[in-house]
């Protein structure tokens, strides 16, 4: 018997001994339809509070080790979610006719400290210290890599066309090192500024110039955010991303990749000689708008990094519920949530609680995904638009297995009409609002509105607009390829704010993200609620979802003639 074939009778187990507590208990299920009433038009469906306890029981316990990618604990998840898909007849949308989409993955991690030499226009060359002066970047490309060249300080190394921005302005990089400061000015919008902030993006930028490797130095704030210090103890920690084609891992602008990061006293030493002030820089860089002026230095580096390489494996689970239209069923609305969590917590002292289970990150997320997929297969109406249910491995690394699959689509890519991404909704409250990040930037946003107006459901403005949380889940990558995108989480109201701020505090990332947390799994069937009207809210709509004319994201990423431009 195949092992998704037990666990799918493991699974239809569990439901039979769900569905007599649900007939006993009616009252579940029509608390949250209660909510309907008040707003507009019954919803069709009467999500279970049981059900979705049940998903969470199995997806969080102690069996599953966590969940973390490329372990057997994650791939007994995966083949749980892929046997509630079979429970339910949804149709395979994997590879080859399968649930699973495989996705290769390369973990990768220092080997040894590196060595970094910087050399003065007088000729002297000056050995920099590990973990006082830099850390070496590893190579998700190279077991060994060697990069001697000249260095360009190019301020924050933010190139914004809609601001006029241009820090590469007057500076010929051709050939050289490239060192700038991490993140953004505070003047730019946040999630505009954590776009801009992000590696990904600066180093295409340097590529584009063809600088061969980036530095990074910390501005004084950031230093106080994130002490130099601090990232000795992370520097044995594998880092992911995704094998490509030729088996390698898939890094953006590989031309340019980043090298180390620098100290406050490394920098000095690499700043030594220059015609511009470092000091300065750090002054420029610390008011709003952070014009920093870049400049050449007198020196040149020699950076020689060793990598410790390993291929793993993981997979992304994908599922289809075809739509009715014979015209937009082509179409597909992508419901995304990340399976995975962060696995055992390591060096744990004996006896200590060491399984980081990931009840509400975000074994929550997929039991709601799993019961959308149960309120459509129930529908007696099937959506217009294909509803493509996606549960992606790899999120805690680095949005890993969402890159992977908007890359690397199962369905054709210009199809993909929108995304509702669901992570770690903290469902310890009866949530009163909604929070939809991103929900101004394109009709999408319509949808979640139009959908949480029906159940009297209150839409919030982002809460926490300093964390740039836009860009940081699984939608991100679906927004990098032109979908428009929301990222849904329960709201801030009626208790929200202290519910979500305090989990963060004592359980996020934590063993005690389990099961003994006070989970109100009504609210759960409410936010099950939420999301499955608007999901069909968007496969229903007679327009495909687009950007709103001038939105920094979709001139991005959704350019005139792309399918989801502003019209």
């Amino acid at each position: 018997m195949s092992f998704i074939r037990r666990v799918a009778l493991a699974s239809a187990a569990l439901l039979m001994v769900a569905q007599p507590v649900l007939a006993a208990t009616p009252p579940k299920a029509a608390a949250v339809q209660k909510v309907t009433k008040k707003a507009g038009p019954v919803s069709d469906f009467a999500p279970s509070a049981d059900i979705i306890k049940t998903h969470m029981t199995f997806l969080a316990d102690d069996l599953l080790e966590g969940r973390e990618a490329g372990t057997r604990g994650y791939d007994i998840a995966a083949n749980y979610v892929a046997a509630q898909y079979a429970l339910l007849g949804v149709k395979p949308a994997g590879d080859n006719g399968a649930y699973l989409q495989r996705v290769p993955l390369i973990s990768f991690r220092p080997a040894g400290e590196g060595a970094m030499t910087v050399t003065g226009a007088d000729g002297k060359a000056v050995a920099l210290t590990f973990g006082e002066d830099f850390l070496p970047t590893p190579q998700a490309q190279a077991t060994d890599l060697t990069v001697e060249a000249p260095v360009v300080f190019v301020g924050y190394g933010v190139v914004d066309p809609t601001r006029n921005r241009d820090d590469y302005a007057g500076l010929d990089v051709k050939g050289k090192i490239v060192v700038m400061l991490g993140g953004a000015p505070a003047s730019i919008q946040t999630e505009e500024r954590a776009h801009l902030s992000s590696p990904n993006t600066k180093r295409a930028e340097a590529e584009k110039r063809g600088a061969v490797g980036v530095i990074t130095l910390s501005t004084p704030s950031g230093e106080k955010r994130r002490p130099f210090k601090a990232g000795v103890a992370g520097m044995k920690a594998w880092r992911v991303v995704w094998r490509n084609a030729q088996d390698v891992g898939a890094i953006r602008a590989p031309g340019a990749p980043s090298l180390a990061s620098l100290s406050q006293a490394g920098a000095a030493k690499l700043f030594a000689g220059a015609a511009g002030s470092l000091d300065a820089a750090m002054a420029e860089a610390e008011k709003p708008e952070g014009v920093v002026k870049g400049f050449p230095l007198a020196t040149k580096v020699k950076i020689e990094l060793k990598t410790e390489v390993e291929k793993r494996e993981s997979s992304n689970v994908v599922g289809v519920i075809e739509g009715s239209d014979p015209t937009l069923k082509a179409q597909t609305i992508i419901l995304s949530a990340h399976l995975d969590h962060i696995g055992i917590k390591p060096n744990a002292k004996p006896g200590e609680d060491a399984i980081n289970n990931g009840a509400l990150d975000n074994a929550s997320g997929i039991a709601t995904l799993l019961e959308v997929a149960r309120g459509f297969k129930n529908s007696k109406v099937r959506p217009k638009r294909s509803i493509i249910l996606l549960a992606v491995t790899a999120e805690e690394k680095g949005l890993v297995g969402s890159d992977y699959f908007a890359n690397n689509p199962t369905v054709k890519k210009a199809d993909i009409a929108a995304n509702v991404n669901l992570d770690m909704p903290v469902l310890l409250y009866p949530f009163t609002d909604v929070i939809a990040f991103g929900a101004n930037r394109s009709t999408v946003g319509d949808a979640v509105k139009h959908a949480a107006d029906r159940l009297g459901i209150g839409l919030s403005g982002d809460p926490l607009p300093e964390e740039g949380l836009f860009t940081r889940s699984d939608h991100y990558r679906f927004v990098e390829q032109g979908v428009p995108s929301v990222f849904l989480m329960t709201g801030f109201q009626n208790g929200g704010e202290k519910a979500f701020t305090t989990f963060l505090k004592t359980n996020y990332h934590h063993p005690a993200d389990d099961l003994k947390q006070p989970i109100d799994y009504q609210a759960a069937a409410k936010f099950a609620l939420v999301n499955y009207e608007i999901a069909r809210e968007l496969a229903n709509a007679p327009a495909r979802p687009t950007w709103k004319k001038g939105d920094f994201f979709g001139a991005a990423f959704a350019p005139a003639g792309h399918p989801s431009a502003a019209k």
